[in-house]
């Protein structure tokens, strides 16, 4: 297809040849496990109820209640009932337990068949329409026929050829560091798992093996699903990139669409794939366990342990989130290792004589490994981290809800509600998707963030007039959730709708202090004018401001919520952030797909129409997804709070009713709950401590090897300095340009990576499990309380000063600098009137030169312009381009340049390359911080409950 051989190719862009037989040997080695897996999963359900009867292992356990009551369950004679709510409960419960509802009868069968249609129907939905949109984009051909070329701009056939071997060759990136990274995350699952086993099944009591097995095997299943999620978003990523490039090149309005429907489709494909598997599988285990929890009567009745059931199910979500905080953090250390090494190497540093290269020219040696890093981190580390949100936020709500006695006798479907919130998500969100795709499509660069802005309003509005029949048709009609009494169906939609149009509003506060069609941006490219250094005063500034508002409305959310329908309100608020899930991971994938199709498009050296098109993408992608950090950051806030509420009902269970956390609060002048609160807040910052400086290592491993391959490799400079046109001549001529070996730039990211990403992992893991073990259950609600209340003013800090840095150089880039920034020559300037002039006149526009050709004067853009100095007269041009020499405007001002290559671009790259590791290492990966912590929490407050009746080793507690 390509039309010279493929080792030529591989020879050409400096890559070694894949051994094709390891490769199918580790697909092989993967799908046996997913088969043992699935085999194991049946076998244990099977072997535990065949070795004890209809009971299953409950009897042989101490779940709370004798064998003997156990029994007269399944003989039909209930124990008597707990006071006041008519269900089976314990008489010999433990001290302390306060009479806890053990087993509920069950509601109607009607309840259970209608949950099953809604959640397996919206489920299929999902995942047949993510075909359907693959199906789409593998439509688009990477070599087009001839009708479909006549359409396009003209590129050479080399150009096309090489932007198949680019394509190919980020692929093969991505599955290697997907391979190696997934190896790692496998061992942690096994290994993790024995510890989940061993340390639930210890309460204090007896060993409960089965609540400790099927706790283990929940978060085992929750991993899967959250490396599946991951390796789909990747996958379709680098499937797509190359096909968005090849739409752009089709000419006019025709291009702009083509381009963005298909990166736009794209998304969509892991949006509606992991919301719809995800929800598939936890609902599916939720059966499982709720068949195996289950007793019946003589006359068939069945009762139910839902309190052990949504216990165990929390590992599903701690799965989820493990598996994303290396995806997220190794994901991030290589993206950024690699993006900060290509721009530092080429945009700032440069091959000498004042030569500069963009991060996505061909002749720079990181570039391979920036455009693999977009998507390991940008796609596989936010498929995983928004799963574990999604599966969190499930679980926390429905164990909340399965406390109250009024949402359990309601029946299956009152319990799972806050399942059909993402079900029903996924309709609205296909719906509304046609209107960006067909209805209101993007004609031109202008469209952009209008058409996106529009989907984030329209799912919002589908939602909430969604929501207010599903809630009445599934809660029952009052409802007493801990000391909340009277708790009514609209009192949960109103809790749903607030942090649905929470989450729109932190996207469009995101928006605008990330995106340079506004003040906040532009303002930090300005500042550019002065050096690097004023930029990142500006930009932190930025950031430090830009956490306001959101903290405000997530404030507002939580008050609201907890007012009315206590922590079960607070998880549905965090379901309602997520109820559009399907479109903001589209509109989050859209990004990269971009940044990797524009990346190709400059490697492969097509028209500068083509560039024109895949930036504009890129720059909107940016702001996009700048606003999908502010989602998950919103959402992993509203999670975290629920699962403290899920840790504090779990942990008071076990205690007198009167003495318990539930009951008599958390006393925040307690020496160990202050003093853990102090320590929490703490683990952020040395959390970002070592993800950063990780970054910072390898980025400075990635440079020198820049340097180390421009001085060795023999000709590598000489083809790097000259521009597209001269490269064209030389190739005309028979000459061979050197390229650079790109394969030892990803193999400095992926180690790097895969080595740093182990400490703060671990950090994050350990510390809970650590300080609920030594200190006790107090302790441990001051470090949720300490980590969530840090986690969320820095993790929306970094994200956005990153956000804006960015977007404030892709605006120095556009040339909307120029005209700004006046030639100091010794004549006095009256600012006032310069503004007013500026104003006026701006952009590349306000630099238009004469040239004189013939006998006749004609216009050329500034551009073109600068082109030909830096043939005729290379040290003009330098000092143009470091602000030496000014240029006449249209206007009869004499300015700096400011446009791409110039100092005060380089001034804005240095921004960037500081907030790379903010918005995409260390910012992204705090929400997983404080909900990783949470969750762990909920897993183990029993086990930490069996020390010192909660006040751990050191007896440091009151409880």
């Amino acid at each position: 297809k390509i039309g010279f051989p493929h080792h030529m190719a591989m020879e050409k862009f400096g890559l070694r040849e894949v051994d094709k037989h390891a490769v199918r040997k580790q697909q092989l080695a993967g799908l046996g496990v997913s088969v043992l897996l699935a085999v194991c999963m049946v076998a244990g359900f099977q072997g535990a109820h065949r070795a004890s009867g209809p009971i299953g292992l409950l009897q042989q356990s101490s779940i709370g209640a004798s064998a003997l009551k156990m029994q007269s369950l399944a003989n039909g004679t209930a124990p008597a009932a707990a006071a006041g709510n008519g269900t089976a409960a314990s008489d010999d419960a433990p001290a302390g337990d306060g009479g806890s509802v053990l087993f509920i009868k069950d509601g109607s069968l009607g309840g259970l068949i209608a949950a099953d249609i809604i959640v397996y129907v919206c489920g299929a939905v999902g995942v047949a329409f993510a075909y359907y949109l693959y199906w789409v984009v593998a439509k688009i051909n990477l070599t087009p026929d001839a009708e479909e070329a006549s359409l396009m701009v003209k590129s050479d056939k080399e150009s096309d050829e090489e932007l198949v071997v680019i394509y190919e060759t980020i692929q093969e990136g991505a599955q290697a560091f997907l391979w190696a990274e997934y190896q790692i995350c496998g061992i942690f699952v096994v290994g993790f798992g024995a510890i989940i086993f061993v340390l639930c099944s210890h309460t204090g009591g007896d060993w409960e093996w089965n609540i400790g097995g099927l706790t283990a095997l929940s978060f085992v299943i929750g991993g899967v699903t959250s490396i599946l999620s991951g390796y789909i978003g990747m996958m379709v990523a680098v499937f797509s990139n190359a096909r968005t490039t090849v739409s752009a090149k089709f000419e006019g309005e025709e291009g702009w669409q083509r381009s963005f429907n298909c990166a736009f489709r794209a998304g969509g494909v892991m949006g509606y794939s992991l919301v719809a598997l995800s929800l598939m599988t936890v609902y599916t285990l939720s059966l499982c366990y709720r068949q195996y929890f289950s007793v019946f009567g003589a006359d068939g009745s069945r009762s139910i342990h839902y309190k052990h059931l949504f216990e165990c199910l929390a590992g599903y979500g701690l799965g989820g989130s493990a598996i994303a905080m290396f995806g997220r953090v190794g994901g991030g250390i290589f993206t950024k290792a690699a993006d900060v090494g290509a721009d530092l190497s080429g945009k700032v540093i440069g091959v000498g004589d004042g030569k500069k290269l963009d991060e996505d020219s061909p002749y720079n040696p990181g570039v391979i490994a920036d455009n693999v890093g977009d998507n390991v981190g940008d796609v596989a580390g936010m498929g995983s981290d928004l799963f574990g949100s999604f599966g969190e936020a499930s679980c926390a709500a429905m164990l909340i809800g399965a406390s109250s006695a009024a949402i359990a006798e309601a029946g299956w479907g009152a319990l799972v509600f806050p399942l059909y919130i993402s079900a029903f998500g996924i309709l609205v969100c296909l719906g509304v998707s046609f209107v960006a795709t067909d209805v209101y499509p993007v004609r031109k660069e202008e469209d952009i963030e209008n058409v996106l802005k529009v989907q984030l309003f329209l799912t919002s509005v589908g939602m909430t007039v969604v929501m207010f029949p599903l809630a009445y048709g599934a809660l029952p009609g009052s409802m007493d959730i801990g000391t909340i009494k009277g708790v009514t169906p609209g009192m949960c939609y109103v809790a749903v709708v607030s942090g649905l149009w929470g989450g729109c509003l932190i996207g469009f506060i995101t928006e605008i202090y990330t995106s340079h069609s506004y003040s906040p941006v532009r303002d930090v490219a300005l500042s550019a004018e002065t050096g690097a250094a004023t930029n990142i005063i500006y930009g932190l500034a930025l950031g430090y401001q830009s956490v306001i508002l959101p903290v405000i409305i997530i404030s507002l959310i939580m008050f609201t919520s907890v007012k009315m329908c206590g922590m079960y309100g607070v998880a549905l608020a965090a379901l309602g952030m997520l109820a559009t899930l399907a479109t903001c991971l589209a509109i989050d994938v859209y990004g990269p797909i971009s940044d990797n199709a524009g990346g190709i498009a400059e490697m492969a050296e097509l028209p500068g129409d083509v560039r024109d098109k895949t930036d504009a993408l890129d720059a909107a992608g940016n702001t996009t997804a700048a606003i999908g950090k502010g989602f998950a950051i919103g959402s992993a806030a509203l999670v975290s709070l629920a699962l403290f509420g899920a840790f504090i009902t779990r942990a008071s269970a076990s205690m007198r009713p009167d003495k318990s956390l539930a009951a008599a609060g958390v006393n925040l002048l307690s020496p160990i709950v202050f003093g853990s609160l102090v320590f929490g807040a703490m683990v952020p910052y040395w959390f970002s401590a070592l993800t950063m400086k990780s970054v910072g290592q390898a980025a400075n491993a990635m440079v020198k090897e820049v340097a180390r391959q421009w001085a060795e490799i023999p000709g590598l400079c000489d083809s790097a300095g000259l521009d597209f046109h001269e490269r064209q001549e030389a190739r005309a001529q028979g000459q061979t340009l050197v390229k650079p070996d790109y394969q030892a730039c990803i193999e400095i990211a992926t180690n790097a990576s895969l080595r740093e990403m182990i400490a703060p992992g671990m950090l994050v893991i350990c510390t809970p499990i650590l300080v609920g073990s030594f200190l006790g259950v107090q302790a441990v609600a001051g470090l949720l309380a300490g980590s969530v209340a840090s986690s969320v003013q820095l993790a929306i800090s970094m994200s956005n000063t990153g956000g804006a840095w960015d977007n404030a150089k892709k605006y120095t880039e556009k040339g909307e600098l120029n005209g700004w920034f006046p030639f100091r020559d010794g004549r006095p300037i009256n600012d006032y009137e310069w503004q007013d002039a500026a104003e006026r006149y701006n952009g590349d526009g306000c630099m238009k030169q004469k040239v004189r050709m013939g006998n006749s004067e004609r216009e050329v853009p500034v551009k073109q312009w600068l082109g030909d100095i830096e043939k005729t007269d290379q040290s003009r041009y330098v000092r143009i381009m470091m602000g030496d020499e000014p240029i006449v405007t249209v206007d009869g001002r004499k300015c700096l340049y400011a446009g791409k290559k110039s100092a005060a671009h380089a001034g804005a790259v240095v921004g960037d390359t500081v907030g790379d590791p903010l918005k995409d290492t260390s910012g992204p990966a705090l929400n997983i911080v404080m909900k990783l912590m949470a969750i762990i929490s909920v897993v183990f407050a029993n086990f930490f409950m069996s020390i010192n009746n909660g006040n751990g080793i050191f007896n440091c507690g009151t409880v």
